[in-house]
């Protein structure tokens, strides 16, 4: 989404100072993705959310968030990034501050939603913001690690403030410590941080926009209604359609125009397409772990909200080692043998994880299976991300970064969504079969048809890097970095 700059030209004597703004509104922004996981299943009792709706808890922030990326990188190259930066810190602010006082189901995922947008605003701001302030590569490249380990550590840091937040206080708390957050790198950035907007007059794909995000919706809110009423009800179906033919839309319009929200130039390419499906499978399969897991060790082991955030740790520090060893390997092995390995050490965990029980231990089996899959996703993102990144024009850079993130976004939004809606429609069945004194026995039931799909589906990953994707060791060795900056992004 940034404009290309220079390794040299004038310096900014309050670059790390607005560097430290950047990174504080960063933090905030991913924090939220992870804060509210455990969470959620305190705000599905307070509010009585159904079981089939629980995830648009997630979905709402990161189906907003994905699909309107594009445009609000635009919007900020065009608009002024730092005037796109700061009015997305007091949307986020005010999105957190409706959903930490909601007091329905409805305002919630309203609330997420507006989050999402607004970091879609912020985020692609706050990145061009460091490529335009550090006109130094070396500075930049300094910078753009920090904002990549900043981003990542704040995942293990959600996950354990959410655990503190609902414990002792309130499950609406993990939306409402982003309000002083916010008011901080507000103030901050009026001081340190300079305005830039690319020159050229600004043309934004509105049509593209509405049609992409109307569709994911329309899919997304199709299988949650799977979940109550089947997958071939006249309720489910159309949806699904509807969703499927606004996407065809999408394409249509992205094809004719002048100015597209996504160039299909960048899909051309066989192997970054490849890529891109591969990368999608892939989150899809992976994140619905944090829904499925979250709830098992809550409502299945009786975990509190702080135990659960700190059982995700193992998940957290495994995530960036295979992260790291992937940056390591990536130059010497190449991608493939990196992404594969991955994906089937994903593969193994989940099916790991489908052996839980009412009364399974975690050293034994839950924090076995957490390292697997979370070392697996280290090594298959990095290599992904650094694949889908090979031969991009310098000019479509930043729309090349902006479109793998959108991919693991989205990604993210229709895994979790028919993860959940497969795992609570054989919670029904088992429970129909059983009687209701097999309530926790059909819960677990459901969670284990889901990881195995799950794990099905990284297996037809795998097997789409296998026979479509075709790179070389050299292609992406310049790419590693912006891989570990986009895993930071997702996660």
């Amino acid at each position: 989404m940034t404009a290309s700059t220079s390794s040299a030209g004038p310096v900014d004597s309050l670059r790390y100072k607005a560097l430290g703004v950047i990174l504080l509104a960063q933090l905030m922004v991913v924090l939220d993705a992870s804060i509210v996981t455990v969470a959620v299943p305190s705000a599905q009792g307070d509010l009585g959310i159904s079981i089939g709706d629980r995830q648009w808890v997630f979905t709402a922030y990161t189906l907003a968030f994905g699909s309107l990326l594009l445009l609000g990188g635009r919007i900020a190259d065009y608009m002024g990034r730092k005037r796109m930066f700061e009015i997305g810190l007091v949307g986020f602010a005010a999105a957190s501050t409706l959903g930490g006082v909601a007091q329905n189901a409805e305002t919630l995922f309203g609330a997420r939603a507006l989050q999402g947008a607004f970091a879609a605003l912020l985020a692609p701001a706050a990145l061009s913001l460091i490529q335009v302030t550090f006109t130094d590569s070396q500075e930049r490249a300094k910078a753009l690690g920090l904002y990549g380990a900043i981003a990542g550590g704040a995942m293990s840091l959600g996950l354990i403030a959410g655990g503190m937040l609902t414990e002792w206080a309130s499950w609406r708390w993990t939306m409402l410590v982003n309000v002083p957050i916010a008011v901080v790198a507000l103030i901050g950035s009026r001081y340190v941080v300079r305005e830039s907007k690319a020159q050229g007059d600004a043309h934004y794909d509105v049509a593209g926009t509405i049609a992409v995000t109307a569709g994911l919706v329309s899919l997304v809110y199709g299988f949650t209604q799977a979940q109550s009423d089947g997958w071939g009800s006249g309720t489910t179906l159309p949806y699904l359609g509807v969703g499927a033919v606004l996407l065809l839309v999408f394409f249509t319009i992205e094809a004719r125009s002048k100015f597209p929200l996504l160039p299909l130039r960048l899909l051309t390419d066989r192997t970054r397409g490849a890529t891109l499906l591969a990368m999608f499978l892939t989150i899809a399969a992976l994140f619905s772990t944090f829904l499925l897991l979250t709830f098992y060790l809550q409502g299945i082991l009786g975990y509190s909200a702080l135990e659960t955030g700190f059982a995700y740790l193992p998940y957290s520090i495994g995530t960036f080692v295979g992260a790291a060893t992937a940056g390591n390997l990536v130059s010497r092995l190449g991608p493939m043998p990196l992404m594969v390995t991955g994906m089937l050490l994903g593969a193994a965990g989940l099916v790991l994880f489908a052996q839980i029980g009412v009364d399974s231990s975690f050293v034994s089996l839950i924090l076995p299976a957490e390292i697997i899959t979370s070392v697996g996703l280290g090594l298959a993102i990095v290599a992904l991300t650094s694949t889908a990144l090979r031969g991009v024009d310098p000019a479509d850079a930043g729309v090349g970064g902006a479109l793998v993130n959108t991919t693991q976004q989205i990604g993210s939004s229709l895994g979790i969504a028919v993860m959940n809606t497969i795992a609570a429609t054989a919670t029904v069945n088992y429970i129909k079969d059983n009687g209701v004194s097999a309530q926790a026995e059909g819960v677990v039931h459901g969670f284990t048809v889901a990881f195995l799909v799950a794990a099905a589906i990284l297996v037809v990953s795998a097997l789409v890097a296998v026979l479509f994707v075709r790179v070389r060791r050299g292609d992406v060795v310049n790419k590693t970095d912006q891989a570990l900056v986009d895993l930071s992004e997702v996660i």
